[in-house]
């Protein structure tokens, strides 16, 4: 199609839904996605499909429940490491399709073994790292790799290794996709570029001059609001080279995060974690692992000239999994062709449409949530890794109490047994479904991501 537009999807790693200045962050500098956000719609109600990495991005990619997409957990970053099944089809598969140039430079995190990588699943060409996190100047991988299985190098060039030591991993990334545009523009073909940056993802690694801009801080959140400036530069740095090359009007952007801010560092020599509070959720509660808000509300924006009016608000719910069939819509697809969970949200960020989702459902070991209007329901939820459950159901109304601090199951008890019901079945149909076609054991779980 003459009018197929481009698309380019840039995710941060473990970034909080207050750590962005258009999100209300005074003590960090976003200015470039601020600019984005300024140019299009932002969202206070987008949610990952995950509180942790894999699944996330398993949802963002497939459009569907990360269970229904055979990724539950975050998975393991070994060179055998299987992830994402080949069955499942993805964004860039879809676009492929339709005659795009796909990309993808960064963070995968769905498969490290040969057949699991980027290019098996509709990439045309990558470059950056499988694993769930590697060290930002050596891009070793050192933790999770189980028993007898040392650390090892992992950036890869379209499935060869390369070496780029002492090379900051956000300046690469921004690189690379710059060299993408400057190859792929020219050709007129329409391209779906995936930025999956790693930061502010640990190990916590910034360079002088972006700590610098952040000296009054304390340690922690200055090293956050520097990895996250960078973050911002190496995006400012892919939008002026859309514009050179004269393609911005015609290319939609998406901006989000995978989850909510991580609370711990892992120490790679003795496996210790440490607390790590340079991340914000604001007033929400819970952060990485939790199904209550911190740890599935993300910052999000979408930017599209020709069609997104600026200057945009929206408060409607929405989440990753839209973006397929939103996308796929736009470039001429049909997404009745396709197994989705998500829905068409175009229609939200151009015309003022209500949300297209009647329920919003999350599962995560033993926690179950599911979103109705504005209730939410949080079934065994926990606000931190490995934690005890803090109650066994927990309902909240949060049109008046964002931060899930008043638990009404006793105040409505109606309501409370009703959204249990449909979650529990929802899990129920989940389970069976995990069971049938997916093997239990075809993905190695560590606790990283």
């Amino acid at each position: 199609m003459a009018d197929q537009p481009n698309f380019i999807i840039f995710l941060t790693d473990d970034q909080g839904y207050g750590d962005l200045g258009c999100m209300g962050a005074h003590d960090l500098r976003t200015p470039h996605l601020d600019q984005l956000a300024l140019g299009g719609a932002r969202f206070t109600q987008w949610y990952s499909n995950s509180p942790v990495c894999s699944p996330s991005r398993a949802a963002l990619l497939t459009g569907r429940y990360p269970g229904n997409a055979g990724v539950r957990s975050i998975l393991a970053g070994h060179r055998t490491a299987t992830g994402l099944p080949v069955t499942v089809p993805t964004l860039a598969q879809a676009l492929r399709g339709l005659g795009y140039r796909t990309a993808l430079v960064g963070k995968w995190h769905l498969g490290v073994a040969e057949g699991s990588r980027p290019d098996s699943h509709g990439f045309d060409e990558w470059f950056g790292f499988l694993a769930g996190c590697v060290d930002y100047y050596s891009h070793v991988f050192y933790w999770g790799q189980g028993p007898g299985r040392a650390p090892t190098h992992d950036l890869w060039e379209n499935g060869r290794e390369v070496y780029n030591n002492g090379r900051y991993l956000t300046a690469l990334i921004s690189e690379r996709a710059v060299d993408f545009l400057r190859r792929t523009v020219p050709t007129g073909q329409p391209f779906f570029l995936y930025v999956p940056f790693n930061a502010p993802h640990y190990p916590m690694h910034a360079p002088r001059r972006y700590l610098d801009r952040f000296r009054a801080l304390p340690l922690e959140r200055r090293i956050m609001a520097a990895m996250l400036s960078a973050v911002d530069d190496a995006v400012g740095a892919i939008v002026r080279e859309l514009e050179r090359l004269g393609a911005r009007e015609r290319t939609c952007i998406f901006f989000t995060s995978d989850n909510g801010p991580s609370r711990e560092i892992r120490n790679w020599l003795d496996g210790r974690i440490d607390p790590y509070r340079g991340g914000t959720t604001q007033r929400l509660r819970g952060e990485k692992f939790s199904l209550f808000e911190g740890g599935i509300r993300v910052p999000a924006l979408i930017n599209w000239p020709e069609r997104i009016p600026s200057r945009q608000e929206i408060h409607e719910v929405a989440a990753s999994f839209d973006i397929f069939p939103t996308f796929l819509r736009i470039a001429g697809g049909d997404p009745e062709a396709y197994e989705l969970d998500g829905e068409d949200i175009l229609p939200v960020v151009t015309t003022g449409s209500p949300s297209p989702h009647r329920a919003l459902y999350w599962e995560m070991n033993r926690q179950t949530a599911l979103r109705r209007g504005r209730w939410k329901l949080v079934l065994h939820g926990q606000e931190v890794e490995s934690a005890t459950p803090v109650a066994e159901a927990t309902l909240s109304d949060l049109d008046v109490d964002i931060g899930e601090q008043h638990n009404l199951v006793a105040a409505y008890p109606a309501l409370a047994a009703e959204l249990r019901t449909a979650a529990e079945e929802w899990r129920e149909r989940l389970e069976k479904r995990w069971t049938r076609e997916w093997r239990p054991d075809q993905q190695g779980v560590t606790a990283l991501g």
